[in-house]
Parts: C-alpha cells; sequence; structure tokens
C-alpha cells in the first residue's frame, strides 16, 4: 500500500538562518518544504509546483513597511485564492501583520517562535484549510450537513463563517471570534459548541468584562469553605462546570493583564487550583473566546498578553457588521419579527416590502442588536399587523422625543468628521463619561479613542485621566 504523499510547504525569507531552522523543524515532523528568499522567486515556484501551505516573511528589504509582504500576499491569493498563508513577523510589527490577516492571510506568528506552538498552528491551518471557490458550499448544504438552525442569513461572506464553523467545530482548537457590538458572535459559539462532539455537555457562557478582579479566581476557580470570610460552602467555578464541554468567554478583551496570567495557566495544561484548596485539578475544555476589539493591537499596545493571544486565537474566525450582508436584512427581520411577536404572545405581523427596502438601506451601527430593537419597539408602539416604513419612522421619533431621523442617527447634512464627533458625543453622554464603555460601544480601543476625543475637542481628558489612574 502506498503511503500519501507529504505536504508541501514554501518558505518565503530572505534570513537564511530562518530558512534552515524552519526546514528542519517541518522536515522532523513529516512535511516536504521549499525555500527562497524573493517574492518573486515564490510566485515562480508556487506557478512551476503547488504547495499545501506558505510561510511568509513581511519584510525583504531595509524598509519595515511590509509593502513587500502585504502585495507577495496579495500575488499569492491571486494566483491561488485557496491556499493558506502564515504570515512571519517581529513582535513590534504585530499591527501590520493583523492587515495581512484582513487581507486574506490565514494567520500570523512571531519571531522568534515556539516550535510546539508554530507547529499546533501549521497543523491546524492545513486541517481547517479553505475549500476552492468553486466547492463552497451553499447554505443549503450547510443546513443539512450540521446545525446552524439559530443563525440566519444566506449572504457570501456569512457562508463562509458557517463553513469554518463546520471545520473547526468537531477539533478541540480554541477559537476567537472577532466582530462589532451586537452581530451575533455568541451565535456563533453557540454553533460552535452545537456542532462538536461536546454537544451533549454544557457550554459555560462568562462576560469577562463584568467579573469584579477581586473575585476572578473565585468566580473562575471556585473555592473551598473557608477559604475567605465570605465562603461559607464550596464553590464549583466555571472551569469546573465547563468540564467536558465548551467554555465561552466574551468580551476577553477586557480581561485586566494581572487575571490574564491567570486564566493562561489554565489554558496551557488545563489544571486550575480552587482558591483556598490544596491541590490542582483538571479541566477538559475547550475555549471560545469573543470580542469586538482587535487582540493583536491590544497586544501591540502591551494591554493584552502575546502569550495568551496566542493560545485563543489558533482558528479565528470575524464576522461580518450587518452593513456588509445587507442581502439578509429582510431575512432577519422577518425572522426576528416573528419572535418578537410570538415572545409577546401577539398574533401574526409582517412587514410591507417598501419597508424592507428602507431598513436594508439603513447604516445599523448596533448591527443585528439595533435591529432586532428596533422592529420590537415599533411592532409595541404600533400595534399594527403589517408594519410600513412611517411606522418605523414614527416609533423612533416617539424614541428620540419627536426628533426626526433617528434611524439615519440625524446626520442629514453633516460630514464625516462631524458624524464621527455626533456619535462619540452621544455615547459619551448614554455611558456616562465612562471611556472603557464607550470604547466598547463604538468599536474602538481606548487609545484611538482618546485619539478622537482630542482631536473633535471633546473635553475627555478628566475621563481619560480617571480611567488610566
Amino acid at each position: 500500500m502506498e503511503s500519501s504523499p507529504k505536504q508541501r510547504i514554501l518558505i518565503v525569507d530572505d534570513d537564511s538562518a530562518v530558512q534552515v531552522s524552519l526546514a528542519l523543524l517541518l522536515k522532523q515532523s513529516g512535511f516536504d518544504t521549499q525555500c527562497c528568499d524573493d517574492p518573486k522567486q515564490a510566485l515562480a515556484l508556487l506557478a512551476r509546483q503547488p504547495a499545501d501551505l506558505v510561510l511568509q516573511d513581511m519584510n525583504f528589504s531595509l524598509r519595515t513597511s511590509g509593502e513587500e509582504g502585504l502585495q507577495l500576499l496579495a500575488d499569492i491569493k491571486q494566483l491561488q485564492p485557496a491556499l493558506p498563508v502564515l504570515l512571519m513577523t517581529a513582535w513590534g510589527s504585530i499591527a501590520l501583520a493583523v492587515k495581512g490577516v484582513q487581507a486574506g492571510a490565514a494567520n500570523f506568528f512571531t519571531k522568534p517562535w515556539d516550535n510546539a506552538q508554530l507547529m499546533e498552528l501549521i497543523r491546524t491551518t492545513l486541517d481547517t484549510a479553505a475549500p476552492a471557490p468553486a466547492a463552497c458550499p451553499t447554505r443549503a448544504a450547510l443546513d443539512a450537513q450540521f446545525d446552524f438552525s439559530a443563525i440566519v442569513g444566506e449572504h457570501p461572506r456569512l457562508l463562509k463563517v458557517l463553513a469554518a464553523i463546520g471545520q473547526v467545530a468537531a477539533t478541540k482548537a480554541p477559537v476567537l471570534i472577532l466582530g462589532e457590538s451586537g452581530c451575533g458572535k455568541e451565535l456563533i459559539a453557540d454553533a460552535l459548541h452545537r456542532n462538536s462532539p461536546r454537544a451533549d455537555r454544557a457550554i459555560v457562557k462568562i462576560n469577562m468584562g463584568a467579573i469584579t478582579p477581586s473575585l476572578f479566581e473565585s468566580e473562575m476557580f471556585g473555592h473551598v469553605r473557608g477559604a475567605f470570610t465570605d465562603a461559607k460552602t464550596d464553590r464549583k467555578g466555571h472551569v469546573a462546570s465547563a468540564h467536558e464541554g465548551t467554555l465561552f468567554l466574551d468580551e476577553i478583551g477586557e480581561l485586566n493583564r494581572s487575571d490574564q496570567v491567570k486564566l493562561l495557566r489554565v489554558l496551557q495544561d488545563q489544571t486550575y487550583q480552587a482558591v483556598g484548596a490544596s491541590r490542582m485539578e483538571r479541566a477538559d475544555i475547550r475555549v471560545v473566546s469573543a470580542t469586538n476589539r482587535e487582540l493583536a493591537e491590544l497586544v501591540a499596545a502591551g494591554e493584552f498578553r502575546e502569550d495568551l493571544f496566542y493560545r485563543l486565537n489558533l482558528i479565528t474566525i470575524r464576522l461580518p457588521p450587518l452593513r456588509e450582508r445587507r442581502s439578509d436584512i429582510p431575512l432577519l427581520a422577518r425572522h426576528i419579527l416573528g419572535q418578537v411577536s410570538a415572545s409577546y404572545g401577539l398574533g401574526p405581523a409582517s412587514i410591507a416590502p417598501a419597508a424592507l427596502e428602507w431598513l436594508g438601506a439603513q447604516p445599523w451601527p448596533g448591527n443585528i442588536r439595533q435591529l432586532k430593537q428596533t422592529l420590537e419597539r415599533t411592532l409595541l408602539l404600533v400595534g399594527k399587523s403589517e408594519l410600513k416604513q412611517a411606522d418605523f419612522v414614527a416609533a423612533e421619533q416617539h424614541e428620540h422625543g419627536g426628533a426626526v431621523g433617528g434611524l439615519r442617527l440625524g446626520v442629514d447634512g453633516m460630514t464625516l468628521e462631524q458624524v464621527e464627533r455626533h456619535m462619540i458625543a452621544k455615547a459619551l453622554e448614554q455611558h456616562q463619561g465612562n471611556i472603557s464603555r464607550v470604547a466598547k460601544a463604538l468599536g474602538l480601543s481606548r487609545t484611538a479613542l482618546y485619539r478622537r476625543l482630542e482631536r473633535h475637542g471633546l473635553g475627555g481628558g478628566d475621563a481619560a485621566d480617571g480611567e488610566r489612574a
């Protein structure tokens, strides 16, 4: 019986020491390798002999802008769209690697690398490589194979996400879900769990931004009676509750650095120790995390541990915002309206075609969550069996005290700069100047929000200083 051919990996780096180190590591792990030090040579090699994976540096000259690396990535994706590419970068250039991932790279790793972690990343990337475009399944084909009943839509970008869920659900690989607030990240976590071998066990969901730092260990790992003053009985922590199931860490970007260290220990060896206990316990957990922040940028800014980042993002799923899948808005609106009607014990309700078209044209900065709130409010205030465009406008005016254009944020005639200032000012008012909450609501890092506060002269200095203290 013939053995299957070895998978081939192309290494593109102008440092011969890097080439030799990677080639030796990959050969010891059973892969064939090819090496080159120039983008043109890399493209020529791929044209002559296909590869299963590319490990590609981001810089090939004295300049460190990464333009050469991004251009090579674009050329590879044009030549072979389904070929996975892992980017290599220095620790200080993580933001550049993020651009590469947004441009189509499968993932990235930093130099120097950890051999075991890199091989795990390579094997997972190969195992979950995207199918060729021609073989991309339809929604019907995906539904025939997996349970995606809670997820509504058939836009190509959503189908790509569902296909990725189908590929990785059966594995134990940690998954990081990225996306704006309100676009359905928790539904993706549920789908990963529901389609995994752990589906008959619990999925334990934790909002990491809501855990008080002083209670982190007790909440996550539990405590024994007498561990501290109020510990009257033994308490089972979230990690123990998720044993043989899935642990969903929502808003992972809000976790402070001291608690990041404690979480890292669990992910490294799947062991933990309850507060006040004398022995370590084991926990067989599959970790799924989610955030509306760009974790790689937080790593570069020193706000998030690099080692924890790599433990969480072996597989990254980017969920598109609602404005990038507008063709799904009518489907979502009908589905949500049916749910809302049933939950309030109302009769069947529908949306007029013109109103559906109007809803599809709105910006929806709050994504599906905002769409649901709008439908729910309009149905309850109007009380009709068929909702029309005028009903949505009237309900929005009622919500905003008679102001016109609420769904459009009242931005008619405003410049983009004025719109941004208007949204930040509203968010500051809504969240009483709490910088962390404002940044989260707007989908920004705190650093990016500080810059905008200064640029727009919004007087965020006191609040910002209070956050930093």
